[in-house]
Formats: C-alpha cells, structure tokens, sequence
C-alpha cells in the first residue's frame, strides 16, 4: 500500500461521549485508532494534541500530519459548530490554523456515516429480516447513540452524495397505548419529545424509568435485559427496538430508500440476539397502505466498529481533489 506523499491524514469521529481517532497512511489504510473520552478535555483541539502526542511515533515515521477530516455529532453549516450533545463549540478555521493543518473538513458524522455505506461488505454488517435492495437505489441510515442521527446516501452519477439530516428531533409519534404512556409521561418532563428523547443511551433509560419506576443506567439495563435477570430490563430493549423499526421506517419513506436501510450508532450492537427476536422488523414494515413499498427493502445492522473512517476520509480525498 503506497503512502501519501504529503503525509499522514487525520481522521477524527467526534460524538457526544467518545472522540474516535485514526491516520490514515495511504488509501483505505487506517492505522493508529484511538478512542479518548470527551470528559479529559476542555475542547476539540485539546484532544486532538493529546491524541497526536499518543501516536507520535506513526507520524514520526510517515510524516507530519497536514490534513485532517472530522465527522462530528452535530449539524455543520458555516465556520462555527456548537455541539448539541457536548459544550464545545469552534471556529473550523482558527481550529484549523491552531492545529497548523494545511486543510481541515469537518462534516455531519452521519453524512460521513453515510458515504461508507456502498463500501462495507459481509464482514462490516449483517442482514436483519428480509428483502433484497435494489442496486444504485437510495440508502437510509438511522443510529442511536449518545444522540439519534439520521441520513440518506443518493446516486449521483457515477458516485454518491450524502443528505446529512436533524430528523433524530423530529417529534416522536406513539403507535399504541405503552408509548402513549411513554409520550405522556415525557410531556411532563420536557416539552416537546422528540424521537431521539427514546431513541438514545437516555432514552433507553427513560423507557426503563417509565415501564418500572426506577433509575438504571443504559448499560446496566442493557445487561440485565441480556442475562434474563430482569423482565422490564427485556420489556424496555424491545420496546426501544420497536420504536426504532416504526422511525427506521419513516425514515426509508422520507428518503425513499428501496437501496436499503441500515442501522448504526453504538447501542442496538450491545443488544445481541435480543435484536434479532425484537419488533424492529415488524414495525418497520407496519405503515399500512405502505407496507407493500417497505416490505422488500432489506434492514443491516453495522457491526464494523469504526464505520465513519472510510466514509469521511472519502470526503477529505474529494476535497483534496478539488483543491488541486
């Protein structure tokens, strides 16, 4: 594999909890990947220095790092980015100049997300349910996390373009008595609910709080859910699969997603087995007269630890391409 001839490339996954970093020594080779937890720093270049500091030995060997891309949990429109689920906030120019990088690109996380999808293989994701997609169609991505991020991949010529999107705070709809109790009950604390108040590492404690009445965090009713060692630990996981399948479906709608629709973020791979027999299909499919339209659109689950590496590095490489 050749290496850059102008270095090493930064990559960075930079969400609510956990900021993921990697270089990359030449194409679709990603070395050095690091995960720093959000909390140790003040801001974004803080954990960047300290991240560069851990692999100074790679970048002694490859070269001075001169480009960088980040794919970040939060909208991205202009210069100036304040984290929703986090308090940084930043210009991308002066943290482009105090990093001393030649280029900086920061995107949507899930747009990043997003443009990796035509590239994993059998490997990187698995099927869940049936249906089979229809090849240069649509692409629909969903992933709870710290927050719920949304997507959509198009076919544009003989590539593709990310639709990054804030659909994670669209306001969530009930489909039957349980979640009008969820909804009534989050009324009361909040406001307005939207999607991402169930579909989250807090929103699976919400559902916990309101079926049983008590404080867990996400983890423990995760793991409780899994050892059988609680029935409304396992009621809360399937009641949070079944709303993501009824919001995974709108969002195939929306996006019109015959390609296929996939499922990422850190939470619904922590659930095991307990996925596969959850309502997450079944409510996918359940959109009455519509039904027929997302029957045959297959739903993958990414197993690949590190998804959005690939898709943000085949940002920066376009960006670099362009300035030439």
């Amino acid at each position: 594999m050749n290496a850059y001839d102008d270095g090493p490339r930064l990559l960075a996954d930079v969400g609510g909890t956990n900021a993921r970093f990697a270089l990359e020594t030449g194409p679709r080779s990603i070395v050095a990947v690091e995960v720093l937890r959000c909390d140790d720093f003040e801001n974004l270049h803080a954990a960047i220095g300290a991240y560069l500091a851990q692999v100074a030995d790679v970048v002694g060997t490859y070269g001075p790092v001169r480009h960088a891309a980040i794919a970040i949990a939060n909208p991205v429109d202009g210069d100036v980015v304040n984290m929703v689920n986090r308090h940084w906030s930043f210009s991308v120019e002066a943290l482009r100049a105090e990093a001393a990088l030649e280029t900086l690109l920061v995107e949507n996380d899930f747009a990043a997300l997003a443009m990796a999808l035509p590239h994993l293989d059998a490997g990187q994701c698995r099927q869940v349910g049936s249906g089979v997609g229809q090849r240069g169609r649509p692409l629909g991505l969903i992933g709870p996390g710290t927050g719920l991020g949304v997507a959509g991949l198009i076919p544009v010529g003989p590539g593709w373009a990310p639709l990054p999107s804030e659909a994670g705070h669209a306001t969530f709809a009930p489909a039957d008595d349980v979640e009008v109790n969820l909804l009534r009950a989050l009324w009361n604390e909040r406001g307005h609910v939207s999607c991402e108040r169930l579909l989250s590492g807090s929103g699976l404690e919400a559902i916990h709080r309101v079926l049983s009445g008590s404080d867990l965090p996400a983890h423990e009713i995760t793991r409780a859910a899994l050892d059988g060692d609680s029935v409304v630990c396992v009621e809360a996981v399937m009641r949070f699969c079944a709303i993501l399948g009824t919001v995974a479906g709108n969002v195939a709608l929306a996006f019109g997603a015959t390609g296929g629709m996939y499922i990422g973020g850190g939470i619904v791979p922590r659930f095991g087995e307990l996925f596969d027999r959850s309502p997450f299909r079944a409510r996918f499919e359940d959109k009455g007269r519509m039904n027929s339209f997302l029957a045959p659109i297959p739903t993958y689950l990414i197993t690949e630890k590190y998804p959005a590496f690939p898709g943000i590095s085949a940002m920066l490489a376009g960006r670099l391409a362009s300035q030439q």
